[in-house]
């Protein structure tokens, strides 16, 4: 059998890098400034979870960016049979 590889692209949040670059803000101030716990936040940054859309839009507001500012895409190799 002949293993063949392809690339997909996965999204990447960027809450980190967005919210230090546009408001000079950690992750922690984002969290007092949204009202939510800092684990809510740090687990959207490592993408152990995904903000819902009434969140992603309250990031949106508060940090003066699109959706698309909060994202990058990468690739992900995976394995074809």
């Amino acid at each position: 059998m002949c293993l063949k590889y392809t690339d997909f692209w996965t999204m990447k949040i960027k809450i980190k890098d967005v919210a230090l670059d546009k408001k000079g803000w950690s992750l922690y101030r984002l969290a007092k400034e949204l009202g939510l716990p800092q684990q809510t936040v740090y687990s959207w940054a490592s993408g152990r979870t995904q903000p819902s859309y009434e969140n992603m839009d309250r990031l949106c507001d508060i940090l003066d960016c699109g959706v698309g500012e909060l994202f990058e895409s990468e690739p992900v190799q995976q394995k074809l049979f």
